[in-house]
């Protein structure tokens, strides 16, 4: 079971934001690549990056400090981003600069044509974010409710190449309410490509409760509030998850 640190960029700076609420957001710091690092230093074998201001903008707004993570952690491990993600000149732009994984989440659902563009011309770097409420996907920065079934859209992108989906559910995200472990199960069951679990995440038991289930496809699980708060010490976690999955 993989842990991945999250690290949301707000005005250049590291927050965590109540399900997804851009007017309720703590600043956990102010210098994002030394976060990026103090994760890797703890163990942390993956990061998860997140645009805020991007995602609501359309466009990248947060590259700079993108930027300054990637050259804080160097070739030491993969670094994977969403956010504001709309065209595969931004896609082109984030490898080159040495994102491992960029993830696509509102316009996959918006744009399937782009999804799979995407996929044809990145094949291997392109993870789908699936953000839903009740089994129905949102979009725009959880601000839009649809009408598509999760686990419908997930094996259309399947279909098109994608690496793997990460599933947050939008009603726990920030809230430290714990994963949602059934709808995640439910997920990767109906999938042979990997799920990553997102939201919610509360404490030593959910990883537990997550590794349990890792041989169902749940290969991951975002960690975000918990691990800034301490109600989940990361290092750790990840030894307890290894123990787990030896």
């Amino acid at each position: 079971m993989l842990l991945i640190p999250a690290i949301d960029l707000k005005d250049g700076h590291c927050v965590r934001l109540k399900q997804g609420d851009m007017n309720d957001s703590t600043i956990f710091s102010e210098d994002p690549a030394a976060m990026a690092r103090r994760w890797v230093e703890a163990g942390a074998r993956r990061l998860h990056l997140v645009d805020l201001n991007g995602a609501f903008a359309g466009k990248p707004v947060n590259e700079g400090a993108v930027k300054s993570i990637l050259r804080a952690v160097g070739d030491d491990i993969p670094v994977q981003l969403g956010g504001g993600i709309r065209d595969l000149d931004t896609i082109e732009r984030y490898l080159d600069d040495g994102i491992s994984y960029v993830i696509i989440g509102t316009a996959a659902v918006k744009s399937p044509g782009f999804l799979k563009d995407a996929c044809s011309a990145f094949g291997g770097h392109i993870i789908v974010g699936l953000d839903a409420k009740d089994g129905k996907v949102a979009t725009d920065g959880w601000s839009k409710l649809t009408g598509h079934e999760v686990v419908d859209l997930a094996k259309k992108f399947e279909d098109y190449g994608v690496e793997g989906i990460i599933y947050t559910d939008i009603g726990r995200d920030g809230m430290l309410t714990g994963i949602n472990i059934e709808a995640t199960v439910k997920l990767a069951q109906a999938l042979s490509i990997p799920v990553i679990a997102s939201g919610g995440l509360s404490d030593i038991a959910d990883i537990e409760a997550l590794c349990a289930v890792e041989h169902e496809g749940v290969d991951g699980v975002i960690c975000g509030r918990s691990i800034y708060t301490g109600s989940l010490d990361f290092k750790a976690a990840q030894a307890r998850a290894d123990e787990l999955g030896a």
